[in-house]
């Protein structure tokens, strides 16, 4: 009964740090909801699209070590529980993907993803970034990214340290990430996701996803709604 009141509390802390949500909180300092502007993501990505480069290196930054810092504090206060690692590394995610004082609306868990990695093995922190960037060049997609790692994730995690339990809680922040992606996922079927190249080639990639938009004259009900509207697809 006491070990679940330790995952219990670590767990609340670890959501509680997650909510603290650098790109959100800076562009309100800014005057703007980082929701409603972009790519619509309270994350860095989107944090590099509005406030600009070293904004959202920052803000990139700070979310992979909030994740760093949670897990690893976790893991030395508590270390006679033998599913802490993987219940904080759940919890924060999903404080930064659902916070309650935005109404459950943050950002989509892949810098936290990184940080829950790099709490656990440097080494694989640093090859699921090179395979990340090297995935992400090649589809020209960023959103592969944290679909792929957050099912290699709980994978290496089982393989590596044996604890197949907490791979499968790990498994939870997987079902969290794709949630938060759907949209993505939508728009990638529709042609209306932006590729990675609208980081550098704005106009360009703007003029695709309007010519993506244009093809969809027969669509019909919200998302009919959305794609005849670039201002709701959040790419302004």
């Amino acid at each position: 009964m006491e070990r679940i009141l330790y995952y219990v509390i670590c767990a609340l802390a670890c959501y509680l740090v997650g909510t603290v949500n650098p790109s959100y909180l800076i562009a309100k300092m800014k005057g703007f909801d980082i929701r409603k502007s972009g790519s619509g993501n309270a994350g860095g990505s989107n944090a590099v699209i509005t406030m600009g480069g070293r904004i959202g290196v920052m803000c990139t930054i700070l979310d992979i070590l909030k994740a760093f810092f949670v897990v690893t504090a976790s893991v030395r206060l508590l270390p006679e529980l033998p599913y802490i690692r993987s219940i904080a590394s759940v919890a924060v995610m999903l404080g930064h993907m659902f916070p309650f004082y935005m109404g459950f609306k943050g950002g989509k868990g892949l810098a936290c993803l990184g940080g829950s990695i790099l709490a656990f093995d440097a080494l694989l922190f640093v090859f699921m970034v090179l395979a990340a960037l090297a995935l992400a060049f090649i589809t020209d997609y960023i959103v592969f990214v944290p679909l792929t790692a957050s099912v290699a994730f709980p994978i290496a995690y089982g393989c590596m340290s044996g604890d197949w339990v907490g791979a499968a809680i790990l498994i939870i922040a997987t079902v969290a990430i794709y949630y938060r992606h759907l949209e993505n996922i939508r728009r990638i079927k529709n042609g209306t996701e932006a590729h990675l190249s609208f980081m550098w080639n704005k106009d360009k990639e703007m003029e695709r996803i309007k010519g993506a938009i244009a093809t969809k004259g027969n669509t019909k009900g919200e998302e009919a709604e959305k794609l005849s509207d670039p201002e709701k697809l959040n790419l302004k």
